[in-house]
């Protein structure tokens, strides 16, 4: 039994780990963002092809008045911008949001996403 409640434990752990962002790094985010510099910016409260990313977390996603190019599927989507919806979003936004106008097929690697969600941290309050 008391063996049964370890290997219990450790699957818990190791599934709650799974599920949890990584810390990343904010230089190696700046980097990796430039790929996304085409079509949004994070120094400025001006849209270009994207809305901006000012002030990103906890925000509502489709939410900024002043943007009129969303998707409904966006502005309907009750996501609320995190480190886990990001995340979802960010591996491939067609299939975590279906409806998205976003076209950049996502991030593959869960560092690049780390990194580039600690670097757009930066830029909320």
């Amino acid at each position: 039994m008391y063996f049964l409640k370890i290997a219990l434990s450790a699957t818990i752990a190791l599934f709650l780990a799974s599920n949890v962002v990584q810390a990343g790094d904010v230089k190696k985010g700046e980097k990796v963002f430039k790929r996304c510099k085409a079509c949004h910016l994070v120094d400025k409260e001006k849209h270009k092809t994207g809305p901006h990313l000012v002030n990103l977390f906890g925000r509502e996603a489709g939410s900024l008045e002043d943007y009129k190019k969303y998707s409904n599927a966006i502005k309907a989507s009750g996501i609320v911008w995190n480190e886990e919806s990001l995340d979802g979003f960010l591996t491939k936004p067609k299939a975590y949001l279906k409806g998205t106008k976003m076209a950049y097929a996502g991030l593959k690697k869960e560092a690049d996403r780390a990194n580039v969600i600690a670097y757009l941290k930066t830029f909320s309050q």
